[in-house]
């Protein structure tokens, strides 16, 4: 188990500000900088890449279990790189085909299982913001500062459905809030590692505030849980 006083675990659902609050944040006060989702994105990646049914549980699990993921590259927001085996998939794991697929794929015991281990190995280093979905309740349970972003589900479907136009994908706003509401009832269901908030987390509603105003919020968390210890 890595170390507890030098982690901060940030969770919540998607397109909630999760990689661009936590990768300001590691940069602002100079931690390593873990975004969990993609490693699950980059699993998903892989099965289509090899043309993988990702309804097989068992082979997308065998699958997970073998492949080597790194992230590179500094802690600022779009600094880092995804590296499947050694090749950059960096590019391949916000596609909507991949946005389909992947809530399917990370509900997978097996993977989440793999992933974990990956994840906690790299938290094992000094200093680690690490963003997902169960950070706070599976993967790092025992971190020293624990917060779970939350924002109207419209307002997260704004923020995806920019990122995706601006990434050149011709998308509907309403394709894009839909495919969030069905990636929220999936997460939270799901048996094994659901979303949800860790009982010691401090919810931080992002719905009207901007990424700086979310990481002040955090950083003074921090500053408190450090003076009271």
């Amino acid at each position: 188990m890595p170390e507890s006083e030098s982690t901060i675990a940030i969770d919540g659902p998607g397109a909630v500000g999760k990689t661009t609050v936590g990768g300001m944040l590691a940069e602002r006060i100079g931690f390593l900088f873990i975004d969990t989702g993609v490693m699950y994105r980059a699993v998903t990646a892989a099965a289509i890449q090899k043309n993988l049914d990702t309804d097989e549980k068992d082979a997308v699990t065998d699958l997970a279990k073998s492949v080597d993921i790194r992230i590179t590259g500094g802690p600022g927001p779009g600094s880092q790189r995804v590296l499947v085996n050694g090749k950059d998939v960096t590019g391949n794991i916000r596609t909507q085909l991949v946005d389909r697929r992947v809530s399917a794929v990370s509900s997978y015991p097996g993977v989440r299982e793999a992933m974990v281990d990956q994840q906690r190995d790299l938290a094992s280093r000094e200093g680690v913001v690490m963003v997902g979905r169960d950070i706070g309740t599976v993967v790092l349970p025992e971190a020293k500062l624990k917060v779970y972003l939350m924002a109207s589900t419209e307002a997260r479907a704004k923020r995806r459905y920019a990122e995706l136009v601006d990434a050149g994908s011709d998308v509907s706003f309403d394709s894009v809030l839909h495919a969030l509401e069905r990636r929220d009832k999936t997460d939270s269901e799901r048996a094994h590692s659901p979303l949800k908030p860790a009982l010691d987390s401090i919810v931080v509603d992002t719905s009207h505030l901007t990424a700086d105003q979310v990481v002040d919020r955090i950083v003074e968390l921090w500053r408190t849980v450090n003076l009271q210890t």
